[in-house]
C-alpha cells in the first residue's frame, strides 16, 4: 500500500479507521481511501491494487449504459465521476485507459503521474482540445475520439438553432410564459434563399450543408482541407475565409478549437461581416472572442447569435453575452440526444477495448490515421515491418550506432494509393525497441525516433503488375554500421533485409545479397556456410538432439558448391552449447541467433 503526502503515523491511522470513506468495487484492481486529517481540510487518497489480470479502466465522465456494458465484458471498470485533478492524477497511476468527455483536462501532469501505464485515452465525441497529445504522444499513449455516432445529433442541433434563431423561439417563448402576447416584436427572418457558409467542412458541417440546402438556403463553405469534389458532390461551393465572411447571411462554425482557430471570430473578422450576420456555434467556445461579439451585436454588425458552446463551461452567470437578449443558448447539447450518446458511449468503448487489445485504431488522434478497410488490408504488412525492423537491427554489431535507415517498398500500386505512415511507425518500433528500454508504439514512434536521432527515409519501386496486394516486398538498409553476420551487408555496403507476405504471413526473403525463404515466426538463425550435401541434416540433427523445434528452413546459395546461407526458423531459443555446436560444424563459416 502506497500513501500520498502524508505523515500520519500507523497508530494514528488505525485509530481513523472508521472515519474513512471508501470508494471501491469488488471487481477493481484499485480503490481509494479518504483519510480525513484532524489539523487540516486536505484528504489523502491511498491506493491498493490486487493481482487482477484484466485492464483497469477509469471512466471520469457520465458514459451510456451500453458502452458501460461492453468495457465491463473486457476490463474492470472504475465509474468515478467529478473528480478533482488532484484524484485524477493520484488515480491514473492504477488505470490503463481513461474516458472523458469533454469537462476533463488530460494535461501532462496527468501522463506524468500515470507512471507510464496509462495506454489509451478515449474522448466520448468529436473534439479532443482538453487532452493534450503532445504529451500524451510522448509517453507512448494512445488517444482515440468517436468521430462518427454524435454527428448527425450535433448537425440536428446546428439546425435547430438556426430556425430557432430566425424566428426569435427562444424570446418569444419566455415573453408567452411571462404572460405577454408581442407577436410584432418577434418578426423573424426567413432561410429560403439566404447564404449560410459553414466554416469547417468535416463530418458535421457537411451534414448541416445537406440539410441547410434542403431548407432551401445557399450554401458556401471555408476549410482549407475539404476535398473540393466531395463539397461539389453536396451542391456546396469551396470558397476562401474571407469570402465566406463577406458573403453570408447566417454563418455556422464547426472546425475544432487549435491556436489557429482560437478566438478565429474577433473583431477584425466581426468588422468584415455583412451587417445583420446570424451566427450559429456548435462547435467550440473558444473559436469566438466572446467580448467581441457582445460589441458586434450592439453595433448592429451581428443581428443574433445562437450558442451551444462556450470558452468556459459553464458560462458564468452575470456573462453579458448568456443574458443578451439577441443570444440564444443552450447547455452544450449538441451530441444529447438518446441516439447519440447509447452510440457514442459504444464507438468509444469499442475503440479503447480494441487499442487495449493492441488492434489498429482507426479513430486513433495521435497515430497515424488509415480507414479501417486499409487497417485490415496492411495487417499482415504491419506484422512484416515490424519484424524487418527488429531482424536488422540485431545485425548490427555492438558499439554501432543507428543512425540512418532506408526503407524501400514494392508495389504494383500508384505512388499515391499506397500510405505507408503505419508501416514506417512499425518498422521505427522494431528498429528500437530490441535496443532500448524504451516501449514504442505506433503513437510516438516518430517521437522517439527524432529523440534518438535516428533518420528514417523512404522510397518506392512501382512495379508491373496487379495492384491487388498494397505491397509486392519491404526492404530496410541500415547504412554506416558494421554487421555481426558479414554476409547480411549487401554489394552497396548496407546491412540488407527484405521481406514479403505470403498466404497472410510474413516471410524474410532476402539477407544481403542472399535469397533465402523462411517464415518470421519463433526467432531465426542465419548461417553462412559452404554449399555442400548434408549440411540442413547435420544442423536439423543438433538442433532435435537439443528438443529445439525447426518451423522452416531455406537455403540461398551464390551458385552450386560455393557459399550459402541458411535461415531456419525455431519455436525455441536455442541453449548457447547448442549454438555453440552449430559454429563448430566446420564448413559452416558464420552464424547468428535473432530472436523475433
Amino acid at each position: 500500500m502506497a500513501t500520498s503526502a502524508t505523515n500520519l503515523s500507523t497508530q494514528s491511522l488505525n485509530r481513523r479507521l472508521s472515519s474513512l470513506s471508501i470508494s471501491s468495487n469488488n471487481k477493481l484492481s484499485a480503490f481509494s481511501l479518504a483519510v480525513s486529517h484532524p489539523s487540516r481540510k486536505s484528504r489523502f487518497i491511498v491506493l491498493s491494487a490486487n493481482l487482477d489480470p484484466k485492464p483497469t479502466v477509469l471512466v471520469a465522465e457520465k458514459l451510456g449504459e451500453a458502452g458501460l456494458e461492453l468495457l465491463k465484458e473486457f476490463a474492470n471498470v472504475d465509474c468515478s465521476y467529478n473528480l478533482s485533478p488532484e484524484e485524477l492524477c493520484t488515480k491514473i497511476s492504477l488505470c490503463d485507459a481513461l474516458i472523458v468527455r469533454s469537462g476533463t483536462k488530460v494535461n501532462r501532469e496527468v501522463f506524468e503521474s500515470s507512471g507510464g501505464r496509462l495506454k489509451v485515452v478515449g474522448r466520448a465525441g468529436v473534439g479532443i482540445d482538453n487532452v493534450d497529445l503532445a504529451a500524451a504522444t510522448e509517453h507512448g499513449c494512445l488517444v482515440v475520439n468517436a468521430p462518427t455516432a454524435n454527428t448527425v445529433a450535433a448537425a440536428e442541433h446546428g439546425i435547430a438553432l438556426l430556425a430557432a434563431m430566425a424566428r426569435n423561439v427562444a424570446q418569444a417563448d419566455a415573453s408567452v410564459k411571462a404572460g405577454k402576447w408581442q407577436r410584432n416584436k418577434y418578426v423573424g427572418v426567413s432561410l429560403v434563399g439566404k447564404t449560410l457558409a459553414v466554416m469547417g467542412f468535416g463530418k458535421v458541417g457537411s451534414e448541416v450543408a445537406r440539410r441547410a440546402k434542403g431548407l432551401g438556403m445557399h450554401v458556401i463553405a471555408h476549410d482549407p482541407y475539404a476535398p473540393a469534389d466531395r463539397a461539389r458532390a453536396i451542391g456546396v461551393d469551396l470558397v476562401s475565409f474571407e469570402e465566406a465572411l463577406a458573403n453570408a447571411d447566417f454563418i455556422s462554425l464547426h472546425m475544432p478549437l487549435t491556436p489557429t482557430t482560437s478566438k478565429m471570430l474577433n473583431d477584425e473578422t466581426f468588422a468584415k461581416m455583412k451587417k445583420g450576420v446570424r451566427i450559429v456555434n456548435v462547435a467550440r467556445g473558444g473559436v469566438i472572442d466572446e467580448e467581441a461579439l457582445v460589441k458586434a451585436i450592439d453595433a448592429g454588425i451581428v443581428a443574433q447569435a445562437a450558442l451551444d458552446v462556450f470558452a468556459e463551461e459553464p458560462p458564468s452567470k452575470d456573462s453579458k453575452l448568456v443574458q443578451h437578449e439577441k443570444v440564444t443558448v443552450t447547455p452544450h447539447l449538441g451530441a444529447s440526444t438518446v441516439e447519440a450518446q447509447e452510440g457514442v458511449a459504444i464507438e468509444i468503448a469499442e475503440a479503447v477495448v480494441g487499442a487495449l487489445k493492441g488492434e489498429l485504431a482507426a479513430t486513433a488522434v495521435n497515430a497515424p490515421m488509415v480507414p479501417a478497410e486499409v487497417l485490415t488490408e496492411l495487417k499482415p504488412y504491419v506484422v512484416l515491418a515490424e519484424k524487418l525492423g527488429r531482424l536488422a537491427v540485431q545485425l548490427v554489431a555492438g558499439g554501432s550506432g543507428v543512425k540512418s535507415v532506408k526503407v524501400a517498398y514494392g508495389s504494383a500500386r500508384a505512388p499515391d494509393d499506397l500510405d505507408t505512415r503505419l508501416l514506417r511507425a512499425m518498422i521505427t518500433k522494431g528498429l528500437i525497441e530490441p535496443i532500448s528500454s524504451v516501449f514504442v508504439n505506433l503513437v510516438n514512434a516518430d517521437f522517439t525516433a527524432k529523440q534518438r536521432g535516428l533518420r528514417i527515409t523512404e522510397e518506392r519501386t512501382t512495379l508491373d503488375g496487379s495492384p491487388e496486394s498494397p505491397l509486392d516486398f519491404i526492404q530496410v538498409q541500415i547504412s554506416n554500421v558494421e554487421s555481426k553476420f558479414a554476409s547480411a551487408i549487401s554489394d552497396t555496403g548496407e546491412i540488407k533485409v527484405e521481406g514479403r507476405v505470403k498466404d497472410g504471413v510474413p516471410h524474410l526473403t532476402k539477407v544481403g545479397s542472399f535469397e533465402v525463404d523462411v517464415s518470421l515466426e519463433g526467432s531465426i538463425i542465419l548461417c553462412r556456410q559452404v554449399d555442400q550435401p548434408g549440411m540442413i541434416g547435420k544442423v536439423g540433427s543438433i538442433l532435435g538432439e537439443e528438443n529445439v523445434n525447426v518451423s522452416f528452413m531455406s537455403v540461398g546459395r551464390i551458385a552450386p558448391r560455393k557459399q550459402a546461407v541458411m535461415a531456419i526458423g525455431v519455436d525455441e531459443q536455442p541453449k548457447r552449447e547448442t549454438l555453440k555446436k552449430i559454429g563448430d560444424i566446420p564448413a559452416i563459416e558464420e552464424f547468428v541467433f535473432l530472436k523475433l
